[in-house]
Formats: C-alpha cells, structure tokens, sequence
C-alpha cells in the first residue's frame, strides 16, 4: 500500500519516548506511527463490552505486565 504524508502534533514527552523506542528499535517513525494507528483503529472495532473487560484486566495488572515485558 502506497503511503501518505500527514501532518499532526504529539505531546513533547510522547515523541520523546518514541524516538528513543524507535532508535532502540531500529525503525522508523512512520512505521512505528502506522503500525500503532492500525491497532488502535483495529482495537476501537472490538465490542464495546469486550473492550471494557479488556482494559479493566490491563489496568488492574498493569504494573505485573510491566515487570514481564523486561
């Protein structure tokens, strides 16, 4: 799929931490951007109550699975 400019702003923190992300990654931040875009809009098709479920689960362990990504 061809891909397209855009333009947007991003809280000074966030870019920050994707940079360093990116860098530790070796990618770039178009495909970081497009691959977090894509989930996020595929995240937001998931039923309403599955979602919640979902989030409550990630914010009650969020620290837990925090300790298992290291």
């Amino acid at each position: 799929m061809k891909a397209k400019k855009f333009a947007t702003q991003i809280d000074e923190k966030v870019l920050k931490d994707l940079k360093s992300y990116t860098k530790a990654a070796d990618r770039s931040i178009s495909s970081v951007v497009s691959d977090a875009v894509a989930e996020y809009l595929q995240r937001s098709k998931l039923r309403p109550a599955f979602r919640s479920a979902m989030s409550e689960v990630l914010d009650e362990h969020e620290e837990l699975l925090k300790r298992l990504a290291k």
